[in-house]
């Protein structure tokens, strides 16, 4: 059978096609992930180093960190700040350092002068070999040990290049370690933050000159979900919300809040839990709306334990023009009329659209994280913006009071002092004898009328 010209030549455009189509296929990367790469790179421009004095060099896409005496930890931290990502990167370690990988970590002025803090990744070469953990550096410590994860505690190489992953998308993060899993850990703490590679202190300064080094440090952000390996874990998930982390359950702090019931709380006024004005859902307790007045609908509610020397945290999360409070040391035993119980409250507010915060004897002494009616808080206290989760923390010990917002002391006071007595006696508390002098009362979670969250409730006793 004979063939025409016009065939040959179709055939012929086929075939050069197919071949071009190889070609260009086989010439792309293996690596067709769009990973933007932080370490081969010819400077460390795009780094900076924070906290101690160790030191940092980029040789040939390698970044070497040398630790020196008489020097706390040092972070080589990202300039950018990451929310959702997945990071991978290699690490070698000599066998008698510590160090970490630091992910949506922060070094703000008002917390701890600039102190680094934030998720770290544990680079742990010793027997313990907790490398791939997470710790929370500068805050809450151990949040993901791997004292029951055996597998990923093996996979560690000592003394060779290792490999680490990690993904972080919303409040979920997980880690592998030479393709292994390591942790899995759900926390709302964080959303945003910096890259960091961290050179320890050293004790013996003997120990100056010992390196740590990492290399191919390459993060995936626009599709991170997309890329995140199997949503399904072999390793249980260690949730945060509403539960003790393991260095709070060693020193002795227990949950005022379980997350899900009204165990421990009572109305302040009544024997039970309110039948109306609050809600509980998805861990949060809310008291509702109800107009804006003071312990109309459902009132406040109190602990039915009390409480001498304390140390209490609340997370708590507001909506615009809303007033609320924490009251300490409260006799519920005072004021069985209308409003409030009686007793000294930390003021939850937002500042900028409740009139309550220019109003008070004392000059803002009503706006947020102030001794309501008494003292001012510190004017340069860190806020979140409305509809953001707030950290208080109230320390009271031996009379000695400290309130703290966001990890900073805002304000400090001696409670039963002559200053004290003479702040009351000006304030609107002036009416109630003995105001604020209990040695034990109920803590107390303000109803009034305004939509206000709280979470993780813990309490640690100072006796």
């Amino acid at each position: 059978m004979k063939t025409s010209k016009t065939h040959n030549y179709y055939f012929l455009n086929i075939l050069f096609g197919f071949v071009l189509l190889c070609f260009i296929s086989c010439s792309k990367p293996k690596d067709e992930v769009p990973w933007t790469y932080l370490s081969d790179t010819e400077n460390l421009e795009a780094w900076t180093a924070k906290g101690g004095n160790a030191t940092y060099e980029l040789n040939n896409g390698i970044i070497t960190g040398t630790t020196v005496a008489n020097s706390p930890n040092t972070f080589l931290t990202t300039n950018k700040h990451y929310s959702d990502f997945i990071l991978e990167l290699d690490f070698k370690v000599d066998s008698s350092m510590n160090s970490g990988v630091q992910i949506r970590s922060n070094s703000l002025a008002h917390y701890q002068n600039g102190r680094v803090h934030g998720y770290q990744v544990e680079i742990d070469p010793s027997k313990r070999s907790w490398s791939g953990g997470i710790y929370d550096e500068g805050r809450r410590k151990w949040l993901y040990p791997l004292d029951n994860n055996l597998e990923a505690q093996s996979a560690f190489k000592q003394n060779e290049w290792n490999t680490y992953r990690v993904e972080a998308i919303g409040d979920t993060i997980k880690t592998w370690i030479n393709s292994v899993p390591a942790s899995f850990l759900i926390d709302e703490k964080t959303a945003s933050g910096f890259i960091g590679l961290q050179v320890h202190s050293i004790r013996d300064p003997k120990d100056a000159g010992k390196i740590v080094q990492w290399k191919n440090i390459k993060i995936l952000t626009d599709s991170a979900v997309m890329m995140q390996y199997s949503t399904k874990s072999p390793i249980k998930p260690f949730i945060t919300k509403n539960k003790l982390t393991p260095d709070e359950q060693n020193k002795g702090w227990q949950l005022l809040w379980d997350g899900k019931t009204t165990q421990g709380w009572r109305g302040a006024k009544l024997d039970s839990f309110p039948e109306k004005g609050w809600n509980i859902e998805n861990g949060e307790l809310t008291v509702l709306a109800s107009g804006g007045g003071e312990s109309t609908a459902g009132g406040d509610i109190v602990t039915t334990e009390k409480f001498s020397d304390f140390e209490l945290k609340v997370d708590f999360k507001i909506t615009e023009g809303a007033n609320s409070g924490i009251k300490y040391y409260v006799d519920t035993d005072i004021n069985k009329g209308e409003g409030s119980s009686i007793g000294l409250e930390y003021q939850i507010l937002d500042d900028k659209k409740h009139p309550d915060a220019k109003l008070g004897n004392h000059k803002g002494s009503r706006t947020i994280a102030s001794l309501y009616d008494l003292i001012q808080a510190d004017v340069k206290k860190p806020v979140m913006p409305i509809g953001e989760w707030n950290s208080a923390r109230i320390v009271s010990k031996n009379n000695h009071v400290e309130h703290w917002l966001n990890g900073m002391k805002v304000l400090e006071y001696e409670r039963k002092s002559e200053d004290y007595l003479k702040l009351v006696s000006e304030s609107k508390y002036a009416k109630w004898p003995n105001f604020g002098e209990l040695d034990k009362g109920n803590i107390l979670l303000q109803d009034h009328g305004d939509l206000v969250s709280f979470k993780n409730i813990k309490i640690k006793s100072l006796n």
